[in-house]
């Protein structure tokens, strides 16, 4: 394989993987370091600084078209952002002390988890009961629906919180953009309705990733060769699969995906054991 054979099917790849996380708002990271450790074979520990850039993408991409379409909560994802960005930090100070094994066996954990939780159909819901702190800082929204625009509020805040540094920790340790965990956070415990919860998600990964991607940087494990295409086909993928969110349905593409992204950690861990990677 050349170099423009090589570099056509990273842009492809990366492209498939920006389309699927913004659409998830699990982030391309997810499927980008499967697919070039798994694929490719390359280090996990580079395809690991190359997500993060690819995160920063996925968000830039997706996060303005769902700002302007009226479903991010801005004032969720700023505040949130600060535990993200802590655990960020924590994370990638911790990614040298590990395995490379040790990581893709974390990371395909992560995996079957996102697939999990990528493949059950989440309703918008809408609930009562609004959290003192999310009054405060006035986090109560509105999104577009099919039937016209509804009102929600913010309940559990605190727990939330809790859960957003986890999603920073493991951020920075794998290079993701930890869409499932904030996803969680926000859908199940704080009742945002999923699509704001997706899309918010997305506004916060790129913040995420940033935190993270100087450590990487300083370490050597952000290779612009590899880094340029894995960003360009992410980028684009992000920007197409943010105009197809806001306009179907993705309950079938959530089952594709969470199978691809179940397959691909059964892979990872079982590589990670026999010490493939």
């Amino acid at each position: 394989m050349n170099i423009i054979e090589f570099v056509s099917l990273i842009c492809l790849g990366s492209f498939g993987a920006g389309f699927l996380g913004a659409l998830t708002g699990l982030g391309g990271g997810v499927v980008i370091v499967p697919m070039l450790t798994l694929l490719f074979g390359v280090d996990i520990r580079l395809a690991i600084g190359a997500s993060l850039i690819s995160v920063i993408a996925t968000s830039s991409g997706a996060a303005a078209a769902y700002v302007r379409e009226g479903f991010s909560n801005i004032r969720i994802g700023m505040f949130l952002e600060i535990a993200t960005t802590i655990g960020a930090i924590v994370g990638a100070l911790m990614h040298p002390k590990l395995s490379t094994g040790l990581l893709a066996i974390i990371f395909g954990i992560i995996l079957i988890y996102s697939a999990l939780i990528s493949s059950r159909p989440k309703p918008d819901r809408i609930s009562g009961n609004p959290d003192k702190i999310a009054t405060r800082l006035r986090m109560h929204g509105t999104f577009p629906a099919l039937d016209g625009i509804k009102e929600y509020q913010v309940r559990n805040v605190p727990q939330g919180f809790g859960l957003m540094f986890i999603a920073g920790t493991i951020s920075g340790l794998l290079g993701i953009g930890s869409g499932a965990m904030k996803v969680l956070a926000m859908d199940q415990v704080m009742r945002i309705p999923f699509k704001v919860s997706t899309t918010t998600s997305n506004f916060m990964i790129g913040v995420t990733a940033a935190a993270s991607a100087g450590i990487y940087l300083a370490e050597g494990y952000i290779r612009p060769g590899l880094t340029m295409p894995v960003m360009l086909g992410v980028l684009t993928g992000s920007l197409v699969g943010a105009r197809v969110l806001a306009k179907t349905k993705t309950s079938k593409l959530r089952i594709v995906f969470a199978t691809v992204v179940f397959i691909l950690a059964l892979e990872m861990i079982y590589n990670g054991i026999v010490g493939n990677i």
